[in-house]
């Protein structure tokens, strides 16, 4: 690795009282750790319910109520991803990394004042909207940032850096519990904002883009690969909208599936209620590391066979898992094939950033990929509330995932119509 050249004040930029050093460019895997430790910060996010219990105890609160935040910051994570994705594309992604930690430390800190001071608005606006922009800031950086430095290795790198991000609510879901029993879960929220606020926030000043004209050594790019269409250019482009419907098909169906896995796991188990929750708990913890696994393994084989290839076996396995579940009263035929329906959620998120730079190119891919992965958004909300709402409506959860598998059958066709080129 190159040193890290201490330049003088002037050379550094001031941002928010942090005095932000400008460094030389050191060597491509240390960018690439400090991406996966910011990523593996921010994905705790997704072990809110472990929290829900705490509130629900001390507060009152209704579950649909304390579980709305989470649906806030999964929205709002959308949104800022879009917004950071524009600024980092104009002012750098140290910046907007900066930024996303700085935010969503100070957002799960405020969240445990919320719970102190039994304020319900403050939980939403603490862990909802301030850690949301925090999520979206932080999340988009490594992801288009790492895909310049490594142009031969875009699928990897992609699935290493949102790795993090689905391991993360595994350490937490691991840590919390013991820790709200023994200090409280405000202070719990506490310790754990303080560590993101400085994890994110010296992980971010790793995030810097490679120079203009930068190749990995002994490396030449394929013939064919574009320089770098404007968003504006990618907007006009049908492939725009093939790449956002296959991340909406794919995140639709296994976000509907997350946000049910618990009660749909009791529906096969035989035992009292009590037994039946801890052991749907120990399963979420299982989910969550195929949910890891899946977004390196997909990532890494979209590398070998093409992005269109990946999403086109996912799109038909998941048509085929999700009506055998329908169809099925096993519960073992219900964890093995919702840990695949896991591990495709994943891989799904982490191939779509290098499947972006592949069809845009690298130059504008934080905009560009930002406004992609707002079908995130729009798939957080559709996937849960189909599968709730037909629930309620029928006591079962086989009609959805039958939908589900006819949704996924129909869509086989769109990963041939997003080729970006003939013959890939």
């Amino acid at each position: 690795m190159r040193r890290f050249v201490l330049s003088c004040l002037s050379d550094s930029a001031i941002f928010g009282g942090f005095i932000i050093i400008e460094r030389k460019y050191p060597g491509r895997w240390i960018i690439a750790l400090a991406g996966i430790i910011m990523q593996f910060c921010l994905g705790t996010v997704y072990a809110w319910s472990v929290f829900t219990k705490p509130f629900e105890a001390s507060h009152g609160w209704a579950t649909s109520d304390i579980t709305f935040a989470f649906t806030i910051a999964i929205g709002v994570l959308a949104v800022s991803a879009a917004l950071g994705g524009y600024i980092l594309d104009a002012k750098g992604p140290r910046i907007v990394a900066t930024i996303g930690g700085i935010f969503f430390g100070a957002g799960i800190i405020i969240t445990g004042i919320a719970y102190e001071t039994a304020s319900l608005a403050l939980v939403y606006i603490g862990y909802g909207l301030i850690c949301g922009i925090g999520l979206g800031f932080g999340y988009i950086t490594p992801v288009a940032t790492l895909v310049k430095w490594f142009p031969d290795k875009r699928g990897l790198i992609s699935g290493l850096a949102v790795m993090g991000f689905g391991l993360g609510s595994g350490l937490m879901s691991a840590l919390a519990p013991g820790m709200i029993d023994s200090i409280g879960a405000a202070m719990t929220l506490y310790i754990f904002g303080i560590i993101f606020f400085i994890a994110v926030i010296v992980s971010a000043q790793f995030m810097i883009p490679p120079p203009a004209d930068y190749l990995p050594a002994g490396w030449k790019a394929p013939a064919g690969r574009p320089e770098g269409a404007t968003l504006r250019e990618a907007l006009r482009s049908k492939k725009f909208y093939f790449l956002w419907g296959m991340l909406f098909i794919n995140a639709a169906a296994g976000m509907a599936v997350i946000s049910r896995a618990s009660p749909m796991a009791q529906t096969f188990m035989n035992g009292n209620a009590a037994t039946n929750a801890q052991l749907a708990g120990a399963l979420m913890l299982v989910f969550s590391l195929f949910n890891g696994i899946g977004r390196l393994f997909w990532a890494a084989l979209s590398d070998k066979i093409s992005r269109r290839k990946v999403y086109f076996i996912m799109f038909v396995s998941q048509a085929v898992a999700f009506y055998v579940i329908s169809a099925s009263g096993s519960l073992i035929v219900f964890v093995i094939l919702a840990c695949y329906i896991y591990s495709c959620l994943g891989g799904g998120f982490a191939t779509m950033p290098a499947y972006a730079a592949d069809t845009f190119g690298t130059k504008y891919v934080g905009r560009i990929y930002g406004w992609i992965f707002t079908a995130k958004a729009a798939a957080g909300i559709a996937g849960p509330t189909l599968y709730a709402r037909i629930f309620q409506a029928g006591g079962s959860y086989s009609p959805a995932l039958l939908i589900t598998s006819i949704m996924f059958a129909a869509a086989i066709c769109i990963p041939a119509l997003a080729a970006q080129r003939k013959g890939e």
